[in-house]
C-alpha cells in the first residue's frame, strides 16, 4: 500500500469500477485511488480473507459504496456471473481494470504444462473473460474504460516464456478491443509497470533485487501509486481520445541500455 496522500475528488462520481486481482498490492492501490475519486468499486480476488482487508482500509468517498466477490477469473461462468450481479446491483460498469495475474518463473525445459496453463489462464484468459463479459453493456451505453495489465516484461525476459506470452498476449487483446470498442465509445489500453514496490518485489534477495533496480534509469523503483495515477487517468473521461497503448510506468526501463 502507498503511504503517499490521495486526492479527494468526484471525477468518478456516479462511475462504478470493477477491479481484479483487487485485495493488495496494486490491485488495492488502484481501488483506493478510484475509491478517493467518488467511484463506487466492484473488487474480486481469490483470496476472501485479503479481500475482505481490503475492503476495510478503503476509505470510500461521497456516497459510492465497495462490495467484494471471490472471483476465478480463469472460469467463464464465474466471471460473467460477477458483472451481472455488479450491473443489477451498482449499476453499470464503467471501467474495468484487469488486473490478475501471477508467475512461475522457470527456464522454457522446466515449465510444466500446469505452470504454463496457470500464468496464462489468470492473465490473460481472465482478461479476455472480463473484458468479453462488459462490452455489451458498455456498447450499448456507448461508453466504457478497459484497463489491462502487461509488463515491462512483454517485449521478452529471461525465464519468464509462459508470463511474457501472456503480457504480451494482453498487448494485443488491448489492441483489438481497442478497435472493435472504438465507435462506441469504448477505449482500451495497457498499463506496463516496470519494478514497483510490491511484496512481490520484496520477497527477492537484496542482490537481485539491487541488480534489477541498478537498470533503471531512475536509480529507484515506483510505488503503487504510481500505477493508480496511470489508472485513474486512462479510466477517466480525460482519455477519451487514448486508445490501444501500452503506457510504461517503469522509471524509463524499457528505453534500453545507456552507456552511462
Amino acid at each position: 500500500m502507498n503511504t503517499q496522500k490521495i486526492p479527494v475528488t468526484d471525477r468518478y462520481k456516479g462511475r462504478t469500477v470493477a477491479i481484479t486481482g483487487a485485495a493488495q498490492g496494486l490491485g488495492l492501490a488502484m481501488a483506493s485511488r478510484f475509491a478517493a475519486e467518488g467511484a463506487s468499486l466492484a473488487l474480486a480476488d481469490v483470496n476472501d480473507v485479503l479481500l475482505s482487508e481490503a475492503v476495510n482500509q478503503i476509505q470510500v468517498h461521497g456516497d459510492a459504496s465497495v462490495t467484494k466477490t471471490v472471483v476465478d477469473v480463469t472460469d467463464s461462468s464465474t466471471v460473467n456471473g460477477w458483472i451481472s450481479e455488479v450491473e443489477q446491483t451498482q449499476g453499470a460498469v464503467d471501467v474495468l481494470v484487469n488486473n490478475a495475474g501471477i508467475i512461475r518463473d522457470n527456464r522454457i525445459e522446466r515449465i510444466s504444462d500446469a505452470d504454463w496453463d496457470a500464468v496464462v489462464d489468470v492473465s490473460l484468459k481472465g482478461a479476455f473473460y472480463c473484458s468479453r463479459a462488459v462490452f455489451p453493456g458498455m456498447r450499448k451505453r456507448r461508453y466504457g474504460r478497459i484497463i489491462s495489465f502487461s509488463s515491462m516484461s512483454w517485449r521478452g525476459n529471461f525465464g519468464q516464456s509462459n508470463y511474457v506470452a501472456a503480457k504480451a498476449g494482453v498487448v494485443g487483446l488491448t489492441r483489438t478491443l481497442a478497435l472493435e470498442g472504438a465507435r462506441d465509445g469504448i477505449t482500451a489500453n495497457a498499463i506496463a509497470p516496470g519494478l514497483i514496490q510490491t511484496p512481490m518485489l520484496a520477497s527477492m534477495n537484496d542482490a537481485a533485487r539491487n541488480l534489477l533496480i541498478s537498470k533503471v534509469p531512475m536509480k529507484h523503483t515506483g510505488d503503487p501509486s504510481d500505477i493508480a495515477e496511470a489508472a485513474a487517468f486512462l479510466g477517466s473521461e480525460g482519455a477519451s481520445f487514448i486508445t490501444g497503448v501500452v503506457l510504461d510506468v517503469d522509471g524509463g526501463i524499457s528505453i534500453g541500455s545507456s552507456i552511462r
